[in-house]
Parts: structure tokens; C-alpha cells; sequence
């Protein structure tokens, strides 16, 4: 990311929703009251049993590191329709939910940014998507991840304090972050690594994953990357092909990717290249049986070699290939081909 959004842009507010005048019960004010002290305006009807099924919008958890880009992404699927609401504390999602049931088909979609300004409230966040849950709400996670260098950076260009530093240094805020959100990092449904990329790159992401017509059953990312880079930290699974002899070591390999046919064809000539690609096409298909039966609609399938170059990007390829073949709707990423 090139700009830093913590605080950058403003806080969406809510419309009420018109209805008769009534009397708002203790419980009610309770919750208005809880969601302007965190800085968010929302209106909330009396609790019911239930919410109608076919009225169920769809919601979108965006969470993530601050500096991150949590602004950005909600400003993508906010200019993609998506009615979004940020920083609303995690108790009051579930009547979020509700109101846009009531709404008619005019809030259909609905994406809510939860960080951790809203801390106070960040441990009801469990006890709201086990609420969700409860009511057959299909909501999904995304987090925005980055590395602790990119995001000093972001801070200190910004001159702004790291909302969890207190009196210590940015490194000990994002450090503190790090653990309040591991817990929800592992439950993401798609995880976004931004630490490389400028706002228009994770907007084009957000834009991939969330623009279609459709929603498919599963989508996948397979990534080639080099070790020596480091690994992707939104990999979901790593494969390393550094079992197969590297055409670096072949004078006349060396220049050429693993995009060109001859590199190609060396790596899936060696012994135990093809046998890998069977096989590990078909442990994919076990877990993304498995992803689908979750409810996991993202995958990010990382193949490395030593620098990103040759092997991994060869059998990315294939791979790529085989899913694409078995109705996977698939994204090929080359991380690091380019960077020698």
C-alpha cells in the first residue's frame, strides 16, 4: 500500500430507517448508546425471533492491521454497491443484519469494517458471529495482513501514533494488534497480504473477488514465490519444488522463466514432477471438498522454489491449469519472477 488509511477516511453513517414514532426500550438505548460512544450512528428495532430467510443480506466482515488498507477495501465494495458501515462495534452486526432484512431488497449487501478502535467492544465479536450463525447469516471474513516493516512505514509517513502504542513505539502497538487478532486471522475466509501492494492493486483484488454476478463455489489463488523472498504470508497452503534440479544451473535455462516451453518441459521431465502434480491435484480436491462443506470460498495455493524464477513458476502453471479444468475459478500469481 502507498497511503496509510487509519483515519483517513470518514465514518459512514447509517440511515434509520422510516417507522412509526415509539418508545425505545432500556435495551435499545443501550445499543444506541454503545455505538455512538465508538463513534458509529446506527438505529435499532426491537429484537425479534428470527430473521426471514429470503430476506438475509449478505455480510462481509473486514478486519485486519491497521495501515493495512481496511479503508480501501471497504471503499471498494462500497463503490461495488455494498451498503458499509465502519467501525461498528461487533454486538450490534446481528441487528445490522436485521435492519437490512427489514429494508425490502434495498440493503442487500451489507460489509462492516471492525478493528480495533472499537477494542471495547472487539470481545463480542465471537458471541455476535455465533449469533449470526444461529440465524443462517451467511457471513464472510476478509483481513487485510501486512508486513510489521510496511507498517511502521505507513505510520511514521503519516506521523499518526498506532492506536494500541499507548506510551511505547509502533512496533509494540502493531505487536499488541498482532495478538488481539490472531484468533480472527485464522477464522478469514480470505486473507490479503498488502505489504507489496499500492491502493489500485488491492482495489483490482477486491474488484476480482467480489465484483462478479456470481458468486462460485470456490476460488483459487495459486502463487509462485521464492523462499529466499520469504514465504506469503496469506498462503492458506505451501508446496516447495525444491525437490527438482534448478534450470539456473543450465546456462542456456538460466535467462528464461518457467513460462518458456523448454524450462517447462525440463522441470516436468525430472523424476517425480509429474507424480507431485497428480497427486497434489488430487489432495486438492479432498480439501477444497472440504473448504466447500466450510463454507471457505478462497484459497491461496503458494509453490515455491529458491528464487521464484523456474520451478515454481513451471508447475504454478500446471497446477493452475488442472483446477481451472475441474470448474475451480483460478488466479495465477508470479510474486517474485522478475526481481533477480
Amino acid at each position: 500500500m502507498t497511503e496509510h488509511d487509519q483515519h483517513a477516511e470518514e465514518r459512514p453513517e447509517l440511515n434509520r430507517p422510516d417507522r412509526p414514532d415509539r418508545r425505545e426500550s432500556g435495551e435499545d438505548q443501550g445499543r444506541q448508546q454503545a455505538a455512538q460512544d465508538n463513534g458509529a450512528q446506527v438505529s435499532t428495532g426491537s429484537e425479534t425471533a428470527g430473521i426471514p430467510e429470503a430476506a438475509i443480506p449478505e455480510l462481509v466482515i473486514i478486519s485486519g492491521m491497521s495501515g493495512a488498507g481496511r479503508s480501501t477495501a471497504a471503499k471498494c465494495l462500497e463503490d461495488l454497491g455494498w451498503f458499509v458501515v465502519d467501525n461498528l462495534p461487533p454486538a450490534l452486526i446481528p441487528t445490522m443484519v436485521e435492519l437490512g432484512a427489514r429494508s425490502q431488497g434495498n440493503v442487500a449487501r451489507i460489509a462492516v469494517v471492525v478493528d480495533v478502535r472499537g477494542r471495547r467492544f472487539f470481545d463480542n465479536l465471537r458471541e455476535s458471529l455465533a449469533d449470526l450463525e444461529a440465524k443462517n447469516v451467511t457471513r464472510r471474513i476478509v483481513f487485510l495482513e501486512s508486513s510489521d516493516e510496511a507498517l511502521v512505514r505507513r505510520f511514521e509517513s503519516v506521523r499518526r501514533p498506532h492506536p494500541l502504542q499507548g506510551d511505547g513505539r509502533i512496533v509494540d502497538g502493531i505487536a499488541a494488534e498482532r495478538e488481539l487478532l490472531r484468533e480472527l486471522r485464522g477464522d478469514a475466509d480470505l486473507v490479503i497480504d498488502t505489504s507489496s501492494l499500492n491502493v489500485h492493486e488491492l482495489r483490482a483484488k477486491m474488484d476480482a473477488q467480489f465484483a462478479g454476478e456470481e458468486e462460485p463455489e470456490l476460488r483459487a489463488t495459486v502463487m509462485s514465490f521464492g523462499f529466499k523472498y520469504g514465504l506469503p504470508v496469506d498462503a492458506d497452503l505451501v508446496a516447495d519444488m525444491r525437490f527438482l534440479p534448478n534450470p539456473h544451473w543450465v546456462p542456456e535455462l538460466r535467462p528464461y522463466t518457467g513460462l518458456n516451453e523448454e524450462v517447462a518441459a525440463y522441470v516436468f521431465n525430472q523424476p517425480g514432477a509429474k507424480e507431485f502434480l497428480d497427486r497434489y491435484a488430487e489432495l486438492l480436491r479432498l480439501i477444497a471438498a472440504g473448504y466447500r462443506r466450510e463454507g471457505k470460498r478462497y484459497v491461496t495455493i503458494a509453490i515455491g522454489c529458491t528464487g521464484g524464477k523456474h520451478r515454481s513458476v513451471a508447475m504454478s502453471e500446471k497446477l493452475a491449469a488442472r483446477l481451472a479444468a475441474e470448474g475451480v475459478e483460478t488466479v495465477v500469481v508470479h510474486r517474485d519472477m522478475g526481481r533477480e
